[in-house]
């Protein structure tokens, strides 16, 4: 059997039976995709919302990882509807290997929990990153009985695509389709999180005009776009960023995740790790109120989960560019450490105002030592008039002042500042000493 006759490229091919997700697309539904569709692993995705706490701030960003694997899951067929035209593409890639894909490609987020990404951003040990959850999903239960009995598929293979370490040709080809610089996951959640947060950022690159221009790199082993592409993959870069300074990284937003971690961070001994992995939205914050009741962690879980909405306020705020002293004395260093800074601000603080600063309360906010944007893709440009037999491979940062700008610089520099944040009464305190960058400087150096 060749890729063209996979199932589920057939039905989007003909336009079979399906279901709907926003913002209309049809989600071609074979039985062996239902059956996976209908095991507990993936079910639960539809009560874990793509974008947790941003929907504090943005109320419409309630959507699940559920619809959004779908979403990916379309995509995948339309990368491969693309590349089954790439005759290198089909010069590696198997049918096997393309059922894979498209397997890996609706699985791909079900080893996550209720807000894993901000806690696994802790880097605690009592945390577990979510990959770590992927051979006991995928490798026994109902979803491997369907791999193997339905789909003919070793679950390992589909594991490894996911956690992105197949290493041979056809499984680094795939890989980079479903993580990579302009990959299935990001097409997705982009368009997907920027029409349900009610915003246009995430949008505003050509879907259609990126996936026609897909090829494979110069080296054949990872995706690549040809000249006609660049446009579009610019364009993607910048609607990256706009959403991470807009919506992911909003303040309120990452008030709210601060006060989640150090919540999180309060309650740590009481952490049951095989109820964390399983829990939903709703799951995790019944634990987490239940388990901050009469500790300093009660004020923050009672504000992100209770009736009330009480996120802290900005104390201050501080950016690469203009507090390069701050940003470089506290980002990337670990939580614990974090931790310590602040308790020793709190103190200093509490000197200058007079008054007890709680130090379970007062929460520095700082980049994580991980970068988040990494665009390494080659883009084919061609010359002659058969526009293949002269061409020429260039990289898009080298190519484009936009994404040089954009995805290094101006995001880790800017969109991600080290923030610093309080109760409203403390915070409009604190703002109002006007030099808290050199109180933190020697909270950090202490």
């Amino acid at each position: 059997m060749s890729i063209a006759q996979l199932p589920e490229l057939v039905a989007l091919d003909i336009g079979g039976e399906g279901v709907r997700i926003p913002p209309g697309d049809t989600v071609p539904l074979t039985p062996r995709v239902r059956a996976l569709l209908d095991t507990p692993p993936l079910r639960r995705l539809a009560r874990i919302s793509q974008l947790g706490l941003v929907a504090l701030v943005y109320p419409g960003a309630v959507h699940s990882r559920l619809e959004h694997s779908l979403g990916v899951y379309r995509l995948a067929l339309e990368f491969l509807r693309r590349l089954r035209n790439d005759a290198r593409f089909m010069a590696v890639v198997t049918e096997a290997d393309a059922a894979a894909f498209v397997a890996a490609a609706l699985l791909h987020d079900v080893g996550h929990w209720a807000y894993c990404h901000p806690l696994e951003d802790m880097g605690l040990p009592e945390i577990p990153r979510h990959e770590t959850e992927l051979p006991g999903i995928l490798g026994v239960g109902e979803i491997a009985a369907v791999l193997t009995g339905q789909w003919r598929l070793d679950p390992a293979r589909v594991a490894s695509l996911v956690a992105g370490t197949a290493d041979d040709p056809a499984g680094r080809i795939l890989r980079s389709l479903l993580s990579g610089p302009v990959d299935i996951d990001k097409m997705d959640y982009l368009a997907r999180d920027s029409l349900h947060a009610g915003v246009p950022y995430g949008s505003h690159f050509d879907r259609d005009r990126l996936l026609a221009s897909l090829c494979l790199d110069q080296q054949g082993t990872s995706l690549a776009i040809t000249d006609k592409g660049r446009t579009a993959a610019e364009l993607m870069v910048f609607a990256r960023y706009v959403m991470f300074s807009e919506v992911y990284w909003h303040h309120a937003v990452r008030s709210a995740t601060a006060m989640l971690q150090r919540a999180v961070w309060v309650v740590r001994p009481a952490i049951d790790v095989a109820a964390l992995v399983r829990s939903d939205d709703r799951g995790f914050a019944d634990w987490l109120l239940a388990a901050s009741r009469g500790t300093p962690a009660e004020p923050l879980a009672a504000g992100l989960f209770g009736p009330v909405r009480r996120l802290f306020k900005r104390a201050g705020s501080f950016d690469a560019h203009d507090a390069p002293d701050v940003h470089r004395a506290v980002s990337g260093r670990g939580y614990a450490e974090m931790a310590e800074v602040a308790t020793r601000l709190a103190a200093i603080l509490a000197g200058r105002l007079g008054r007890h600063v709680d130090p379970a309360t007062l929460i520095i906010d700082a980049p994580p030592a991980e970068r988040e944007v990494e665009f390494r893709l080659q883009v084919r440009e061609p010359r002659g008039h058969d526009g293949e037999s002269e061409a020429r491979w260039r990289q898009l940062a080298d190519l484009s002042p936009v994404v040089r700008s954009l995805a290094h610089e101006q995001f880790d520099n800017l969109v991600k500042r080290v923030r610093v944040f309080a109760p409203q009464e403390d915070a409009a305190a604190i703002a109002a000493l006007g030099d808290l960058d050199q109180l933190i400087l020697a909270a950090a150096e202490a």
